[in-house]
């Protein structure tokens, strides 16, 4: 359900370059996309459009109520080449450092439909 959430705005609000669902948290690398009208859509939307959604499909899914997500989410920017490669393979391997797996390709709730084609 997280994972759907995700995937529903994706190439539309944002691009996502990989995500990971785990247990207790997710891990995104995205590019926020600018709208038709040439205006971002702001980190803060995202997340809550994201949050917002699966919440309210797990909790439908567990007949249950309220919150489910933290209202705290840390960002970060990446400003190189360098610091993206590492955020890129941080959150791909963090299945396996979780011992969930053997490789990130093996991880159900990996998805990284990487960088668009130019």
């Amino acid at each position: 359900m997280v994972l759907d959430a995700i995937k529903h705005f994706h190439n539309i609000r944002y691009l996502v370059i990989v995500s990971v669902v785990m247990q207790d948290h997710v891990h995104l690398l995205l590019k926020p996309s600018i709208s038709e009208s040439k205006v971002d859509f702001p980190l803060s939307k995202i997340l809550q459009s994201i949050k917002g959604f699966s919440a309210l499909q797990i909790n439908k899914s567990r007949n249950t109520k309220g919150a489910l997500w933290q209202e705290e989410s840390y960002d970060r920017i990446v400003r190189d080449y360098d610091e993206y490669l590492d955020k890129w393979n941080y959150i791909r391997s963090n299945p396996v450092k979780a011992e969930l797996c053997h490789s990130p390709e093996d991880y159900a709730f990996l998805w990284e439909p990487g960088e668009p084609e130019t």
